[in-house]
């Protein structure tokens, strides 16, 4: 019998992502309604009081159904759209009825049709054929959608059919239009009861809704609930759908158009031209973002290009921090931002156009700087762990190498093609301060593998990578300085805002304010660690030998010097002093390590050993002989007593082993 294979994980059912895939098809027409209500133009033009609240009155109620129709459940949405698509069968069949009263005569086969359009055939056989298999499959889809199961779906479908019985046989006039109006009514009533019985149910379901939501509202609050809802109802793909159907029908439309214009008879049907062609994509970029919800639509897009660029960067580079995987969230939220500041949607075609291209300029360098900071970390660990595999290394140093590059080619370009100013300041300085975070980081990244090459201990490491990095900062901290005087420029002369005031307020506390506050504590802990190594004892030559241990931090062997504690621990000086930068407490006993008066200590290893101190003289050098002397003559007697013992012990032995001998002598 052959031995059983490995587990194999359960095949993944397509059931669910058909369901999700059709739910979040489902919800996008909501999108386009209200984004068709917030566009269009007033219902009731004119200046009359009554007209205007009217027309708004009905754009609220639009929305408000739009709205509840976007966050329906998925049991709910898929109901919502049966019995819609019941209603819209069922008022198909209707006019389709309809219509062959008055325009269909099937005895001379022929019938108008707007437009010229003819959808059926002209024979009067097979026109009758083909409206009675027209409304026999409206019929069934209607009784289908309702779920009718009785009697009554046999009617409603002879119902839908009667009327065009009446026109194939030619009824009266008068008859035919009695049966076109009874077998509209009898569907409009019928569908009237089926509502009714629908809405009832539809009541008690949204009492139960409103009572869960205000429930989780109590109990989890606000912003819970929206991201409970944002993730049931799949808005991010709502949002790329609704966006990428919308582009697409307008590219449909906007080449039909072009191809009609083009008098070129070398270019093929199925091709444009290249200037058509960049005349399309100018026209759909600017129609994408031309209210607050294609703006949205297109920052749904631009996360799903970050998310997943993202993540390929961390697959290259090799990193696993669940941290970095945040691109797909800070990219979009920032474009959304950057739209909001300068008006996007509001500005004309040609502005559009020129502020769309100038906010993914700055898009551009924001994620630049973030796949900095994925690629940093891991850098920083590759230097410090002393990996020496080249394949290991080759792949951050490539993407610090782009990074490096990149926001050079970009600021040539700009500047090639553009004049100075502040958008362009802006721009140029988020560059060169990529820049220098990149040399800051190969800098460090080469003093780590240099201290890893000569695999000896290097003290003043931790000096240089402080050096370097306070470099960095603090040129950061002057370009954060520079770019908040910029952005204070263009408030005042160019474009005001109060999004823009916040944002400005923001980055005044973020990476101002709080940038040399951090600067400047670790300034401080790194002054007062020196001040308690300094004020630490400090071991050399013959004394640090007596020790003969390793430091309790790096594990490695005291060379030159040791520093003790207050506990009488001792440590490399670097080693106690970055930890210090952290706590002040000993690693080992967490005591307290700064004392400000010195104290004369006993040297101590961490097994016990305690080495006394060779400046500080004995203070009885007389009794100190004594006590040696007392001690020799202790050890003298000790050592006559214990062979006087083993004597004894001997002779009992000898004893013990003759007298069986002995009594075996008398037996005999």
């Amino acid at each position: 019998m052959a031995a059983p294979g490995p587990l194999q994980p359960p095949p993944q059912r397509l059931g669910p992502w058909l369901r999700a895939g059709a739910e979040v098809a489902l919800r996008v027409p909501s999108l386009f309604l209200i984004d068709a209500i917030f566009n269009s133009s007033p219902v009731f033009p004119g200046d009359s009081l009554w007209a205007g609240l009217l027309g708004g009155l009905l754009r609220l109620m639009g929305v408000f159904v739009s709205s509840v129709v976007l966050i329906l459940s998925q049991r709910s949405l898929f109901k919502f759209y049966t019995i819609s698509s019941a209603l819209l069968l069922a008022a198909t069949s209707v006019m389709v009825n309809y219509y062959a009263f008055l325009h269909i005569n099937f005895h001379s086969a022929s019938y108008t049709t707007p437009f010229g359009v003819q959808l059926l055939p002209h024979k009067g056989p097979s026109l009758g054929m083909a409206l009675s298999a027209l409304q026999l499959a409206f019929g069934i889809g209607y009784v289908a959608l309702l779920n009718i199961q009785s009697i009554y779906s046999q009617l409603i479908i002879l119902d839908l059919l009667i009327p065009l019985v009446g026109l194939i046989v030619e009824l009266p006039l008068h008859t035919r239009q009695i049966l076109v109006f009874t077998s509209g009514f009898i569907l409009t009533v019928y569908t009237l009861v089926v509502l009714v019985y629908k809405i009832k149910r539809f009541y008690y379901s949204s009492r139960y809704v409103y009572l869960l939501i205000r429930h989780m509202y109590r109990i989890y609050g606000l912003q819970l609930l929206l991201e409970d809802t944002w993730k049931r109802i799949r808005f991010p793909s709502v949002l790329r759908v609704f966006w990428l159907t919308r582009l697409a029908a307008q590219a449909v439309v906007l080449t039909f158009f072009i191809k009609m214009a083009e008098t070129d008879p070398g270019i093929k049907f199925y091709m444009i031209s290249w200037d058509s062609f960049w005349e399309l994509f100018c026209s759909l970029i600017v129609s994408g973002c031309d209210s607050t919800l294609t703006v949205l639509g297109m920052s749904a897009v631009i996360s799903s290009i970050a998310h997943y660029l993202g993540l390929g960067i961390l697959a290259f580079i090799g990193s696993t921090d669940e941290d970095d995987k945040r691109l797909g969230f800070v990219a979009p939220v920032l474009f959304f931002i950057l739209a909001l500041q300068t008006g996007l949607s509001g500005l004309k075609p040609e502005e559009r156009l020129v502020r769309l291209s100038r906010n993914m300029c700055l898009l551009l360098t924001a994620v630049l700087h973030f796949i900095h900071g994925m690629t940093d970390p891991v850098l920083m660990s590759l230097s410090a762990s002393h990996v020496s595999s080249f394949r290991r290394h080759f792949p951050v140093l490539f993407v610090s190498a782009c990074l490096f590059v990149l926001p050079i080619l970009l600021s040539y370009m700009l500047w090639h093609h553009y004049a100075l100013n502040t958008w362009l300041f802006a721009v140029t300085a988020f560059c060169v301060e990529l820049c220098l975070k990149v040399i800051v980081s190969i800098t460090v990244y080469v003093l780590f593998m240099i201290d890893g090459y000569y695999n000896v201990l290097w003290e003043k490491l931790d000096d240089y990578v402080y050096y370097v990095r306070s470099t960095g900062n603090i040129i950061e901290f002057i370009f954060g300085v520079i770019m908040f005087g910029n952005g204070a420029y263009t408030m005042v002369f160019e474009s005001g805002s109060k999004i823009r005031a916040c944002m400005m307020c923001l980055h005044a506390y973020f990476n101002i304010y709080l940038q040399a506050k951090n600067g400047w504590k670790t300034f401080i802990n790194r002054r007062t660690a020196v001040e308690k190594i300094n004020s630490l004892p400090e071991v050399k030559g013959e004394r640090l030998r007596e020790i003969d241990d390793v430091c309790a931090i790096c594990y490695h062997e005291f060379t030159t010097s040791a520093r003790i504690t207050p506990c009488n621990h001792y440590f490399h000086a670097l080693c106690l002093r970055k930890w210090l930068y952290i706590q002040d407490t000993c690693p080992m006993c967490h005591q307290k390590v700064y004392t400000e008066e010195k104290e004369n200590l006993n040297i101590s290893n961490n097994n016990g050993f305690v080495a006394l101190d060779e400046n500080e003289p004995d203070e009885n050098p007389l009794q100190g002989e004594d006590e040696a002397a007392d001690m020799e003559n202790e050890l003298n007697e000790d050592n006559d007593s214990s062979e006087s013992e083993e004597e004894a012990e001997t002779e009992n032995s000898s004893q013990s082993v003759t007298l069986p001998e002995e009594h075996s002598e008398q037996g005999t």
